[in-house]
C-alpha cells in the first residue's frame, strides 16, 4: 500500500478550529533518524525545517505547514534547522 504524507497550508480559521494552539509541543535539534508511525499523526511546524523521506517520495516541511502522517508509515527524518512543532495523535 502507498503511504503518503499530506502537507498543506492552513488558514487561521482551520488552525484555530483544529485546536492546534492547545496541542503539545515537540522540539528537536538538527539530526537524522528513522521513524515508524505507530499511530496517525497530525502536526503543525512552528519553526525549523525538515526533510521527510519515504519509499515513494521526499517531503520538505517548512514553518506553517500542516502535515498528516499515516499510521504504519516508515520514513527518515532529516532535521536541517532546529524544529518546534505542535503534534496530535489520532486513533483510527
Amino acid at each position: 500500500t502507498r503511504m503518503e504524507i499530506i502537507v498543506k497550508k492552513l488558514d487561521e480559521t482551520d488552525y484555530l478550529k483544529l485546536g492546534i494552539p492547545n496541542w503539545p509541543i515537540w522540539e528537536k535539534e538538527i539530526s537524522v533518524f528513522d521513524w515508524n508511525y505507530q499511530e496517525k499523526e497530525h502536526f503543525y511546524l512552528i519553526e525549523g525545517e525538515v526533510k521527510i523521506t519515504t519509499q515513494q517520495a521526499e517531503y520538505k516541511v517548512l514553518p506553517g505547514d500542516y502535515v498528516i502522517c499515516p499510521k504504519g508509515l516508515s520514513c527518515n527524518w532529516e532535521i536541517t534547522k532546529y524544529v518546534k512543532k505542535h503534534y496530535h495523535f489520532v486513533e483510527e
